[in-house]
Parts: structure tokens; sequence; C-alpha cells
């Protein structure tokens, strides 16, 4: 038996996290737990974990400190509360029958404890490694996550640590605001009256990257560190190498052009993908989206069908959308651009669209923000909370 259980629980200094391995005494889990053991280390010494002085918990527990402990009062909360917690959590488990069908006294539990250097407060240490280590036990013996939970969630929330978020496009449509625009005071204007929303694209336009270069990704992240930002480079060659360029700039997606021989869109998707940025391919004057897609070897996480500002006097095309996901393996999302406006935005969703690119319909309006909303009403999607912290799945 080798089981793995993680779990996150509480708030401020006193947060707890516990990661832990459980197993048999004879296997790599109890050599782990012997070595643990006998060969301590400056400021980490593992300690078995008991319910009180004289009564060791069962199956046998090592709590091992994740931080190092530098004075005494570390070592306090350390074997204090957090050696408590841990031991009881695990004793009741033991009476709650949810180690049935294990052998209690074959089996080890390795727990590795954090505790924060400003942690003050005991019972909130206590009670928060309590819950946790009970988790963490109980995730262990049902395997949690499955691959299914894993795929699932691994967008819709943000690490409760980090600090800021990582935007993936999962719940479309989106509505992206394309900044083709050469005067960084307008730019601004624009980050700041647009709504802070999860279906809100920021596009770093082409004439805004040729004004100011990729650098200008790091000024709108400044102002929108959350957003997802898309860099349209219109990549023509060295698409691995623009691609990895635009990923360092801190940009969520890269544009490549269609016209681009197919070796470059490859390598710019295949970069893009390396480097967790999305690939997009624009397909400004590229006469079938369907059987470039289907010919490309490595194909793109989105395709823009892009009607081009000159000819914005043209009707609307969106062309066939469902043959051009189906080109990709159906695993691709659909942009539409070109003189998008609110008016038409049902008729893009209908034949399929995914992304909405809107550009001075936002950018150039007197009322910038309610022009914004006008567009994201018609999306009809709420806002998603990706900051919470999943305990109950």
């Amino acid at each position: 038996m080798y089981l793995v259980g993680e779990a996150l629980i509480g708030d401020g200094a006193e947060l707890a996290h516990i990661d832990l391995l459980m197993g048999d005494k004879e296997g790599p889990i109890g050599s782990a737990f012997a070595n643990s053991v006998s060969q301590l280390s400056m400021g980490h010494t593992p300690l078995l974990a008991v319910v009180r002085p004289n009564l060791l918990t069962k199956p046998a527990t090592l709590v091992i400190p994740k931080v190092t402990l530098r004075d005494m009062s570390q070592v306090n909360e350390m074997f204090g509360p957090v050696q408590a917690a841990v031991a009881k959590a695990v004793a009741d488990c033991v009476e709650e029958d949810v180690f049935k069908g294990i052998d209690i006294e074959g089996t080890v539990i390795m727990v590795s404890a954090f505790v924060h250097p400003d942690a003050k407060d005991y019972n909130k240490i206590y009670r928060y490694n309590y819950g946790a280590t009970k988790l963490a036990i109980r995730r262990a013996l049902d395997k949690f996550p499955d691959t299914k939970t894993l795929v699932f969630e691994k967008d819709r929330a943000a690490h409760g640590i980090m600090g800021f978020k990582v935007t993936r496009l999962w719940d479309a449509p989106y509505l992206q605001v394309a900044m083709d625009l050469v005067d960084m005071g307008k730019v601004a204007e624009v980050l700041k009256c647009v709504p802070q929303n999860d279906h809100v694209i920021i596009e770093a336009g082409t004439p805004l990257i040729k004004k100011f270069g990729l650098s200008v990704i790091g000024e709108i992240r400044k102002l929108r560190p959350n957003a997802f930002i898309i860099a349209d480079m219109k990549i023509l060659d060295t698409g691995n190498l623009e691609a990895r360029m635009a990923a360092d700039a801190t940009a969520d997606a890269v544009v490549v052009s269609g016209l681009a021989p197919a070796s470059t869109i490859e390598k710019a998707c295949s970069e893009a993908r390396k480097v967790g940025i999305y690939s997009i391919v624009d397909m400004l004057n590229v006469q079938n989206p369907a059987k470039l897609v289907a010919s490309l070897k490595v194909k793109p996480d989105i395709v823009e069908l892009h009607r081009a500002i000159d000819v914005e006097e043209s009707a609307h095309a969106w062309g066939d959308i469902p043959a051009i996901k189906k080109a990709a393996g159906g695993k691709l999302l659909v942009a539409t651009a070109g003189g998008i406006r609110v008016d038409v935005v049902k008729d893009a969703l209908k034949a399929g669209a995914d992304i909405l690119v809107v550009g001075r319909a936002i950018t150039a309006s007197k009322d910038i923000e309610h022009a914004a909303d006008e567009f994201l009403d018609q999306l009809n999607r709420d806002e998603i909370d990706q900051f919470r912290v999943m305990t109950d799945f």
C-alpha cells in the first residue's frame, strides 16, 4: 500500500497544509518512516504523533515540520497543537472506522505539516491541523482526486496562496477587447473602464505591439494582473521563438498568421503548448480555414475568423464554424473579429462562435464601460469565483 493525501484548511497565519503518505511498515513508506526518525535534520526534527504524552496514536504517525523551526515558540507550536491535532485526527479516524480493512499495526503514516512563523493562536493551529489531517487521510484512502475531477477543476480555481489567478478559457463565450491602439494613455483608460469580468479577454493589438514592443504586455499586466492577455503578433516566421517571446512577456496567448508556412504555425502551436499558453491562428485572407486546420500536424487552441478593418463595409461571414471545429478534432475555440457590433452578437453565437473580438465599438466609445457591458449582457454568462479553495467536491 502506498497512498498519498493532501489538504489545506483555514486562513491567516494559522492556515494548515498537510501532505500525507500512508503505507505498509514493510514497504517504502515504512523505510522512509524509519529513516526520518533515525536521520535527523536541524530545524526539521520529526516527532511521533501522540494524543498526550505516553499515548501514541495508531497507525503510528510521524509529524515532519515543513518550515524550519528557528526558535522555541515554533517548536512549542509543533510539539503542542500540531502534534496533538494530527494524533487526535488519526485516532478519531480509527474510532470512525475510516481505516476499515486496513491492518492498523502494519501501517504507518507520515505527515508533513506547515506552520507559518507568524502563527500565534494555538486554538486555530490545533483545529485547522486536525481538519486538514483528517481530510488528507480520507483523500488518500479515496485516491482523491480521480482524473475526471482533476481535469474538470484544474482551470476553475486559483491557488489560494499564490495571490493571483492564471485565467484559462473553459466557460465560453468570451468578449475579447482588441486594443489596436498606439497611445498608452488610451490603453490605460480602456483597461480602467472595461469591467473586471471573468469573461473579458484583453488583446494587445498588432499596432500596439509594433509601437511599444512586447513590454506592453507587462504594462497591461500591471493594470489588470489577473486578465487573460493575448499578444496579437501575427507571426509569419520563427514560430517557436516568437511564441516563447510572448510567453516570456507574460502573455496568455499568442497569435500566428494563417498565411505563415505550415511549419511555422505548427512550431508556434507546439511552443505555446510547451510554455502553457494558448495558440491562436488568425485566418485573415485564408480562403479555407477548415482545410488549413485539418492539414496541421499540431492543432491550435483557437482559430480567429478575421474580417480586416480595411474591408469592414462588407457583410459578416462567419464561415462554417462546425466544420473548422471538426477539422481540429472538436477541441477548439473559434473567435470572430472585424467590425463586431452588439446587434450581430446573437448571430455570431448562433453560428458557433466562442469568442467575440470587439475593437473600436468599445475602445472608441464615449462610454467604454457601458459599451463593454452591452456586449457582456449579450453573452448571458455569470461571474466565476476562481479564488475558491475547494475542500468538498
